[in-house]
């Protein structure tokens, strides 16, 4: 539970970040779909394709060097009308940073990432950065962690995170990365068919 939803205290002490969105009052419940840490030619086309074939958009927080390597991939995520955030130039944690530097890699990062939203891996800064950052980005945290990256998960046990933990303006983390295809691959579609017969629409995060 404290993995797959973030406790309370924790989005206290991050007060200003995006955790969820929930519809207004009235509206049909929704969801909002993201994916991190790519793009990369394993798995970003794939994702691409079946979030085409449910006719969803999703967003895409994106590491700065893998959208050097791939640019094309990167195009593809804009030109399907996704939408993208950044992640860092390095995937880093910003605990294991000082501040200053931490920065510097998320710069780096927007210089190949036009966008004003960010994500810090594995949702780890420290005060200084989340004050100077949010300044530039809205940064945005999520409601359900999916787990797809773990080992010890099964496919069957990332489907079930969605069903249990996702309510009313869910931010959902998947992944587009090599740790998750093994479990990706059944899991997001599943997911996705599941949402839908629940009646959430699917929205993007501006």
């Amino acid at each position: 539970m404290l993995i797959e939803q973030p406790p309370l205290l924790y989005r206290w002490l991050f007060n200003g970040a995006l955790w969820k969105i929930p519809a207004a009052k009235g509206e049909p419940k929704c969801v909002y779909l993201t994916f991190d840490d790519g793009p990369i030619p394993e798995m970003t086309p794939w994702i691409l394709e079946t979030l085409d074939r449910y006719g969803i958009k999703a967003t895409f927080f994106c590491v700065g060097d893998n959208v050097r390597k791939y640019p094309d991939l990167y195009g593809q995520i804009l030109e399907r009308g996704h939408n993208v955030g950044n992640h860092t130039y390095n995937h880093i944690q910003g605990i294991r940073f000082w501040s200053k530097n931490y920065v510097r890699n998320v710069a780096e990062a927007a210089k190949f990432i036009d966008s004003g939203l960010f994500r810090p891996p594995h949702g780890h800064m420290r005060f200084p950065q989340l004050f100077r950052l949010r300044k530039l980005f809205r940064i945005v945290m999520w409601d359900v962690v999916t787990r797809d990256y773990s080992p010890h998960m099964t496919a069957k046990g990332v489907f079930n995170n969605v069903r249990r933990y996702t309510r009313n303006g869910s931010i959902i983390v998947f992944h587009d990365s090599l740790k998750a295809i093994s479990r990706i691959e059944e899991a997001l579609p599943k997911s996705i068919e599941w949402l839908l017969a629940e009646g959430y629409e699917f929205k993007l995060i501006h």
